[in-house]
């Protein structure tokens, strides 16, 4: 029996064909950034291990049960289209929300996930603004503080899921911030990519208590 090809993504090993539609994704935000501005002119050069590495991470931490995972405030499709890819061949239960109030990165969404077959659906509204999701994953990378994220993820939350959020350098004074307002259950995994950088695990948001 021949043997099967594979690459590694973000920690994660996949198949050629997943490999492949990371590729395709890639050249498309190439091809889209310079109308749409997806992500920054000095990040796409190394928009792979900056953008695509850095998403796919997030996967890891999925529960193996979850069955809807919604990522707010999608943009360029980090994570949320690298999720569909990974989570068509590792989870493919998992339904993917993307959330992105732009109407052009909406659309880039929409052309890319339907160029790739990746079975998303993309709501161009504002977190805020919809009815609660009841995901059992919600993400958001470089969307807003932590306070602000864990209003989102409250929101949008069952009340067993988890909210994974990547976060940068700052990633400790922002628990300490959000702390303040809300109570919540933390783990942090270490990012791959970015030895100061983490990704939040949350469980159990709440309101702080005021005393």
């Amino acid at each position: 029996m021949m043997a099967v090809a594979h690459e590694t993504v973000g920690g994660l090993t996949v198949s050629r064909e997943t490999f492949a539609a990371l590729q395709a994704f890639e050249a498309e935000v190439k091809r889209w950034n310079p109308t749409v501005n997806l992500v920054s002119r000095s990040s796409l050069d190394s928009l792979w291990t900056r953008h695509i590495d850095d998403s796919a991470q997030i996967f890891r931490a999925c529960p193996p049960d979850a069955s809807k995972w919604v990522d707010l405030g999608s943009g360029g499709g980090f994570p949320g289209l690298v999720i569909a890819a990974l989570a068509r061949e590792h989870l493919p239960r998992l339904s993917v929300t993307l959330v992105e109030s732009d109407q052009r990165k909406a659309t880039f969404l929409r052309q890319t996930a339907r160029k790739l077959g990746l079975p998303v659906e993309v709501l161009s509204k504002r977190a805020e603004s919809l009815p609660p999701q009841m995901a059992d994953v919600v993400s958001a990378r470089a969307l807003a503080p932590l306070a602000d994220l864990l209003e989102l993820a409250s929101l949008h939350l069952k009340a067993e899921g988890v909210a994974l959020f990547p976060k940068g350098a700052r990633h400790a004074e922002e628990v300490i911030e959000a702390r303040r307002i809300w109570d919540f259950d933390l783990d942090i995994m270490p990012s791959a990519s970015d030895p100061d950088a983490a990704i939040l695990i949350i469980r159990k948001i709440h309101r702080a208590t005021l005393t």
